[in-house]
């Protein structure tokens, strides 16, 4: 069994207390196969590096009564819901209006957000599709997100104790906003200061059953946490903490990996 010398219990006992962040990412063309999802990735990232739990990652079509239905359920679970995809102009863009079945919000038109298209579009010499003046709604009670590499804001909405953002699904659009315009929103609305940091452990020689055997108790660590994968040819550990600041995790992470050596030193290879 661990022992719990005292600076270990006090960095263990610490209070953390991260929110929870749930993604959908929104997309037809995910379901098929015909691009692979990358900003999931980037939102899970980006919430890491604030300490921010992701719980639940979820993959929906462009029907806009299931994204209603999945941000329902998301609701009810996370404080924070990060959407991507389904804000451009056309009918298989149905995020806004998904938001608004979920919680029987209205649609409201603001001419400054059409503005703002219209001048982007006149850049280039041209007129923007009447279609596009659906991405100048945005649910009552929204605010929105900017966005200055395309034409269609990000939703935020506070409703039911939760944070829900909806970002475009094109990548170098959802990547600027959500480093630029959500982190910022995320780590004001919590007082984030907090941070997550791993670290994995290779493990040779021995299965994952056996390893599991040893380290069982360390498993059950509410903080840092302890996880096995099985990898071809090799067990791989992974330990997490978080905490206030780098300082206090490294310190956490250390005296779990000083524990764990006792136990698996011979087989192990920190990567």
């Amino acid at each position: 069994m661990l022992e719990f010398t005292p600076g270990l219990f006090l960095l263990i006992t610490r209070c953390v207390n991260m929110p929870s962040a749930e993604i959908i990412a929104i997309g037809t063309e995910l379901l098929l196969g015909e691009i692979v999802d990358t900003n999931t990735q980037e939102i899970a990232l980006a919430l890491r590096k604030i300490g921010v739990d992701v719980y639940r990652t979820a993959m929906v079509g462009d029907n806009l009564n299931r994204i209603a239905k999945i941000l329902e359920e998301s609701v009810k679970r996370a404080d924070i819901v990060i959407m991507t995809g389904g804000l451009g102009p056309t009918v298989d863009d149905p995020t806004r209006q998904a938001i608004g079945k979920a919680f029987n919000l209205d649609l409201i038109f603001y001419p400054d957000l059409w503005e703002e298209i219209v001048r982007r579009f006149e850049k280039y010499g041209i007129q923007p599709p009447e279609n596009n003046r659906q991405q100048a709604y945005l649910p009552a009670g929204a605010k929105s997100i900017p966005n200055p590499r395309g034409t269609a804001p990000g939703i935020h909405l506070e409703i039911l104790h939760t944070n829900i953002f909806a970002l475009p699904g094109v990548p170098k659009e959802m990547e600027g906003m959500i480093n630029e315009q959500v982190v910022p929103r995320i780590t004001a609305a919590y007082g984030l200061t907090g941070v997550i940091l791993t670290r994995n452990i290779r493990v040779d020689g021995i299965g994952e059953s056996r390893v599991d055997a040893l380290v069982r108790d360390l498993e059950e660590l509410p903080n840092p946490t302890v996880g096995l994968a099985a990898r071809k040819g090799y067990v791989l550990v992974r330990i997490t903490a978080k905490a206030d600041n780098d300082e206090v995790a490294e310190a956490l992470l250390r005296e779990l990996e000083d524990e764990i050596k006792k136990r698996l030193g011979e087989w192990m290879d920190l990567t």
